[in-house]
């Protein structure tokens, strides 16, 4: 086989890149100083490509006294995947306050079926996690609770697929959105912010 030992090639105008229309087949290890173009168009990527990502944001105040689960407005994304291989990976990020202390269960769903929650066990409500506020002072009232939640789904589809965050009340409490449970002094009382992402990736 024929061999060209060079030191360095640049283009004809001696500032250009060189240009490879036919391709360029290398066996061994490329090293780059900078990368141009879009990751999405790179091809032989066996498997952790990001195909594409969607994300609900929302800012403003939702509240419930619902003692079922129920949709929490604007937590929902859709997203189709490329291919039924793909597994989406969903992180939801929620702020919740509520009036008493009490508590609130929070849960994923794909499509309205349940995914990433607890066993059902004989009075227990399977949730993806739950909080209680531990008194109507303090923390339990002035406080906005976190929940987070990262899973890798495997929904095996290429139609599109709707995933949201759902919400219920424990005891007789009042649950908010992105704030805390009282409102009545204003030193002690902010506003928050809550999410949920969905990322397709290659398998």
């Amino acid at each position: 086989m024929s061999e060209i030992r060079v030191e360095n090639i640049i283009g004809e105008t001696g500032t250009d890149a060189v240009k490879f229309t036919k391709g360029v087949n290398v066996t061994g290890i490329v090293t780059a100083t900078s990368f141009a173009g879009s990751g999405a168009s790179l091809t032989g990527i066996s498997a952790g490509k990001i195909l594409q990502v969607v994300q609900a944001v929302k800012t403003d105040v939702a509240s419930t006294t619902s003692a079922s689960f129920a949709d929490i407005p604007g937590l929902a994304v859709n997203i189709t995947p490329s291919a039924t291989s793909s597994k989406i990976l969903v992180t939801v990020d929620v702020k919740i306050g509520n009036n008493s202390g009490a508590g609130a269960y929070l849960r994923i769903q794909r499509n309205n079926s349940n995914i990433y929650v607890g066993d059902t066990a004989t009075d227990r409500t399977p949730c993806l996690m739950q909080t209680y506020g531990g008194g109507d002072t303090g923390e339990g009232l002035y406080g906005m609770a976190l929940y987070v939640g990262n899973f890798l789904d495997s929904p095996n589809t290429t139609s599109q697929v709707t995933y949201d965050v759902q919400w219920m009340r424990m005891n007789s409490a009042t649950l908010y959105t992105n704030r805390c449970g009282s409102e009545t002094h204003t030193q002690y009382e902010g506003r928050g912010a809550s999410s949920i992402t969905a990322m397709e990736v290659e398998v």
